[in-house]
């Protein structure tokens, strides 16, 4: 089975919602879920005319497809599957449209907002929905359009990346580079990686062989080996037999490591096989160099191992986490949900807690203690910030292992 290559999964939503590109059905919440969500004091905005809840969904337009399902999640957080409590409106899947059910929403009393799907819809609705204090739980995973007010409840590439270097620092790949392709994915990470203070080397690439120059960069491959060829050049020019020998027991020592301990790469596909083939050529060995990998992995673990990098990690929420979900989910309507549901569902689920009794907590939504979400650990930030509580995994022949368990809880700061 081959992955899917990460800049087709990502153009379909425009980064929305991580959990589609991951394309793994074994991620969502507990039943429990909506229980398990916890308020708590923090500062808060001011309260919104209105206490009603609403979801912008793609009713109609590209991603129709995937409404239903959204809006069968979000009931399903909000503890409404009989169709009450949740006012549904249509976006058409266009910025636009999804300014105009915003209006709509707010003109009915909607206080929290559910969706929309993708990035340019949130953005264009936070021109609506900021000046009337009513808050906006997108779907999308572009942290770019989050705002004190609007949150962006995907997987994003920050929190993967954040996840992952800290476990490769606590194996003792504590400097980090990244290798990326030129798409919404690889920006993305290389964005988070220098965020999470990583060693500033990024280098990205566009092509086969655009990748061949960055590795060849990145690496340092002629600073490491041209020494080394220099002194084999000069012992054969010496024209001696002990020259000789001395040149050809150089030509068989290692060359210097490269100049980080861990590498960041975002390809999935054929990339993995190409970039395979590029990092011995350049002295650039998994197991000593960590590879640190996209969520998108997590649909196959197996295909990865294959194409040459056992042994590397990638961040994603703990499958075990989501079963009670995918349970809940088929016995309420049938059938097995994607990942976006997840996210629809935390949605759905922490503005059933923030809209108890006809009123909406604000200081609820920023506690820093989170909420029990469907994927795990998720705490909404004043500022739009969204953290959530990844596992980490290690690839391996038979799939993916968990060597870094999600957060239990963020009182600690993690």
């Amino acid at each position: 089975m081959r992955l899917a290559p990460a800049s087709a999964l990502l153009a379909a939503l425009g980064l929305a919602g991580c959990a589609v590109p991951y394309g793994s059905p074994s991620m969502g919440a507990g039943p429990g879920a909506p229980q398990g969500l916890t308020g708590g004091g923090a500062a808060a905005l001011p309260a919104p005319a209105g206490s009603r809840v609403a979801i912008l969904a793609p009713i109609t337009g590209p991603y129709a497809g995937i409404a239903t399902e959204l809006v069968n999640a979000a009931k399903l957080g909000l503890g409404a599957t009989g169709g009450s409590g949740l006012d549904v409106l249509d976006t058409g899947g266009t910025p636009q449209g999804a300014v105009a059910a915003a209006q709509k929403a707010i003109a009915d009393g909607a206080g929290v907002i559910i969706g929309p799907l993708t990035n340019s819809e949130a953005a264009a609705v936070a021109g609506v929905t900021g000046p009337a204090h009513v808050d906006v739980l997108a779907l999308t995973s572009d942290s770019s359009v989050a705002r004190p007010g609007l949150w962006a409840l995907g997987i994003t590439p920050a929190e993967q990346v954040r996840a992952l270097t800290q476990a490769a620092s606590a194996q003792g790949h504590g400097q980090v580079a990244a290798l990326l392709p030129e798409n919404p994915l690889g920006d993305a990470m290389a964005r988070a990686l220098q965020n999470a203070g990583g060693n500033g080397q990024v280098q990205t690439y566009s092509s086969f062989s655009s990748m061949n120059s960055a590795l060849r960069s990145l690496s340092d491959y002629a600073g490491r080996r041209g020494p080394i060829d220099a002194q084999i050049k000069s012992l054969r020019g010496s024209h001696t037999v002990e020259g000789r020998r001395e040149a050809a027991k150089l030509a068989r020592t290692p060359i210097p490591p490269p100049p980080f301990q861990a590498l960041l790469v975002a390809e999935t596909g054929s990339g993995l096989g190409e970039l395979a083939s590029l990092m011995p050529y350049y002295d650039v060995n998994p197991g000593p160099v960590l590879v640190l990998g996209p969520g998108l992995w997590a649909a196959n673990p197996a295909a990865v191992a294959a194409a040459g990098f056992r042994g590397a990690l990638y961040a994603a929420p703990d499958p075990a986490v989501g079963a009670s979900f995918q349970s809940s989910y088929a016995q309420a309507y049938g059938g097995a949900p994607s990942g976006i549901a997840a996210i629809a569902f935390d949605a759905g689920a922490i503005a059933r807690v923030t809209t108890q009794n006809g009123q909406i907590d604000q200081a609820a939504l920023t506690n820093p203690s989170g909420f029990a979400g469907a994927d795990g650990l998720v705490a909404l930030g004043a500022d739009g910030s969204v953290k959530r509580g990844l596992a980490v995994f290690q690839v391996s022949q038979d799939g993916a292992q968990i060597v870094q368990p999600a957060p239990k809880s963020f009182a600690s700061g993690s």
